[in-house]
C-alpha cells in the first residue's frame, strides 16, 4: 500500500454540504481530499425537485428550521444565504426559475448544479476519490487518518458530510452517528422527516382515494402548513403532509381542513341561499368527486340542506374544518427526503461547525440535527453549513 497523502482536510461525503466545504476550503488555498463511496458525486442533488434541483428557496429564515436547539442554524444561515448561492447559480450562467413559496429550480437539469459544485471544486485544486468504502478512521496526535479502497490519507481536519440515513436505495447510511459516537459527539434520535404518513385501522377506507389530491391545511401541534395533499395506496402524502410530517410523533393525530377558504357558518348560509341542495353537492363543487363523496359518506346527511337542523351543519363544518386523522406511522427512511435528528448541535460550534471538544473534527449538512422545511430549505442548510466548515478550515 502506497504511503498516505496528506492534506490539510479531508472530506467524508460529496453530497452538496461536502461539495460547498471542500470548493471553499480549496479555494482559500486550502489541500483537500474528498471522499465517497459511491461512483458520482451529488447523486442526491440528482434526483431532487423532479431532476431540476429545487436548490434554495427565497424565504430561507432560522424558523423554518428544526432542531433541538432552534438557533444552531442561525449563524451559518445568515453568514451564506440564499442570495449568495443564487449568485453563484448565476455565475455559472444557470438559468433558473420561482414555483411556489419562494421555490428556485433549474430550468434545465439538476446536473448543472453538480456540474458547477465540481467546477468549484476544481478550482480549488480539491482531489476527489470515488467508489470505495470507507475502511477506517482514527485521530491521535492531532491527525485524522481515513482508509479507504487500497489508499490511505491523513489530515489535522476531519469533516462528516455523509448525510442521514434517508432514501437507503441512493446509498445512505448511518455512517456519519457511528463516526460522531466514535469521536465522542452525542446523536439526536434520527427519525424520517418530509416523509408519508401510513394510515391503518377505520381509516383504511381513505386509501381508496389513492391518486386523490386537494388544496389544504393541514396541522399537528402547533404547526400549520397550507398545500396539496395527496392520497395513497398506503395513507397521505403530498407537500402539506410531507411538510407536517417533520412535526408529527407517533401517536399524535393529524387535522386537516379541507376547505381552508371557507368562512364559520358557510353551510348555514349555504342551507339559507340554496335549501334545495345537498352537502355532497356542496363538496363535490369544491373538492374532487371521489373526496367529496367519501366525506359526505362518513358524515351521513344526505338529506336537503333545508331540511338538516342548523346544529348538524354545524357540527359538519366543524368536522370538515379539522378532520382528524391518526396515522399509524410513516412510510420510513425509504421514502423520507431527510432525516430529522443526527449529530447534536449541543457539541459543535454554530460558526465553525467544529467540534467543541475534538479539535479538528467538523460536522456539517444532514448528518447534523438540523432540518428544514420542505421546498429548497435543507440544500441551503447544505451550501450554508458547508461554507462555514470551509471557511474555518
Amino acid at each position: 500500500m502506497p504511503a498516505p497523502a496528506f492534506f490539510d482536510a479531508i472530506i467524508l461525503g460529496a453530497g452538496a454540504a461536502g461539495m460547498m466545504c471542500a470548493a471553499t476550503a480549496g479555494q482559500r488555498g486550502r489541500r483537500v481530499l474528498l471522499i465517497d463511496h459511491a461512483g458520482e458525486v451529488g447523486k442526491k442533488i440528482l434526483i431532487s425537485g423532479g431532476g431540476r434541483c429545487n436548490f434554495t428557496n427565497l424565504h430561507v429564515a432560522p424558523d423554518r428550521y428544526l432542531s433541538a436547539n432552534p438557533h444552531f442554524a442561525k449563524s451559518a444561515l445568515r453568514r451564506y444565504t440564499q442570495h449568495d448561492f443564487l449568485a453563484l447559480v448565476e455565475r455559472h450562467g444557470i438559468a433558473w426559475h420561482e414555483k411556489t413559496l419562494g421555490q428556485l429550480f433549474c430550468d434545465g437539469s439538476a446536473r448543472q448544479i453538480v456540474a458547477m459544485m465540481l467546477a468549484e471544486c476544481e478550482a480549488g485544486g480539491v482531489e476527489v476519490a470515488l467508489g470505495h468504502a470507507i475502511r477506517d478512521v482514527s485521530h491521535a496526535d492531532g491527525v485524522y487518518r481515513v482508509a479507504w479502497g487500497g489508499r490511505e490519507a491523513s489530515a489535522p481536519a476531519l469533516v462528516i458530510a455523509t448525510g442521514g440515513p434517508s432514501i437507503p436505495k441512493m446509498g445512505a447510511t448511518g455512517f456519519a452517528y457511528d463516526l460522531a459516537r466514535k469521536f465522542g459527539l452525542k446523536v439526536v434520535e434520527p427519525r424520517p422527516a418530509l416523509v408519508p404518513l401510513t394510515l391503518g385501522g377505520d381509516e383504511v377506507l381513505f386509501r381508496d382515494l389513492s391518486g386523490v389530491a386537494a388544496p389544504v391545511e393541514a396541522r399537528a401541534g402547533k404547526a400549520k402548513f397550507r398545500e396539496a395533499a395527496l392520497f395513497t395506496h398506503r395513507g397521505l402524502s403530498g407537500p402539506a403532509i410531507l411538510q407536517i410530517s417533520s412535526y408529527w410523533r407517533h401517536g399524535e393525530p393529524v387535522e386537516i381542513d379541507f376547505l381552508p377558504d371557507r368562512a364559520a357558518g358557510w353551510l348555514t348560509d349555504a342551507k339559507r341561499a340554496q335549501p334545495s341542495a345537498s352537502l355532497r353537492k356542496l363538496l363535490g363543487d369544491a373538492l374532487p368527486n371521489r373526496l367529496a363523496d367519501t366525506l359526505a359518506d362518513q358524515l351521513a346527511l344526505d338529506t336537503e340542506l333545508a331540511n338538516t337542523p342548523d346544529k348538524k351543519l354545524t357540527e359538519a363544518e366543524r368536522r370538515l374544518a379539522a378532520w382528524r386523522f391518526h396515522p399509524n406511522g410513516t412510510e420510513g427512511f425509504a421514502k423520507a427526503e431527510v432525516t430529522i435528528g443526527g449529530i447534536a448541535t449541543a457539541g459543535l460550534s454554530s460558526q465553525t461547525m467544529e467540534a467543541r471538544d475534538t479539535p479538528g473534527l467538523y460536522a456539517i449538512g444532514e448528518a447534523v440535527d438540523v432540518t428544514g422545511w420542505l421546498g429548497g430549505y435543507n440544500f441551503q442548510w447544505a451550501w450554508a453549513s458547508g461554507w462555514a466548515a470551509g471557511m474555518a478550515i
